[in-house]
């Protein structure tokens, strides 16, 4: 398999001009639904599995799901200062140097997998909520130099949870686990 393919499973996310509101509920079902992906995924992986990476040069799936527990949590975060702030600047983080810290190199992915079940909770809760106006509403990402509208956040988060649990997914079937 070539490594675009490993890399992006479901290829590189694309935003769109604009959602429609059946758009933004299938997303929003998408991102609900991420934890139990994962935990259905995982349950019965030894610590061997969680330790493999998912491609040559890849994380391992464990700092995988680390990486997916912090970066939901920051989206979150980044949604409420959207919702209480006009276009606030959001803070960036190294997500590389975050999954090269020790809890998320050994630590249990249960701890994570709880992380992304109750931050999806409240998450959704929220996202539930949203009418056009809020929808609209952005933060400023410095990084890329962007303003992101929020309905665009939830198709990226969308995306990004299935983009991760796809990698996992097919390490599994590319070993038979």
């Amino acid at each position: 398999m070539d490594s675009e393919k490993l890399k992006y499973p479901i290829g590189r996310f694309k935003a769109e001009a604009s959602y429609s509101p059946a758009q933004v509920k299938t997303n929003i079902q998408i991102i609900s639904a991420i934890p139990s992906k994962f935990v259905n995924l995982l349950a019965s992986w030894p610590d061997a599995r969680l330790d493999t990476p998912y491609r040559p040069e890849g994380w391992t799936v464990r700092q995988l799901v680390h990486h997916v527990a912090d970066s939901h949590i920051n989206s979150y975060c980044r949604f409420r200062l959207a919702l209480t702030e006009d276009n606030p600047t959001i803070k960036p983080y190294r997500e590389d140097l975050w999954a090269e810290l020790p809890d998320a190199r050994s630590g249990p992915v249960e701890l994570s997998l709880q992380l992304l079940k109750f931050t999806h909770y409240r998450w959704v809760l929220l996202l539930n909520s949203l009418g056009e106006e809020e929808l609209a509403r952005t933060f400023y990402h410095p990084s890329s130099g962007q303003t992101v509208r929020l309905d665009t956040a939830i198709a990226l988060y969308a995306w990004h949870g299935e983009h991760h649990y796809q990698q996992a997914f097919q390490l599994g079937m590319r070993n038979g686990w």
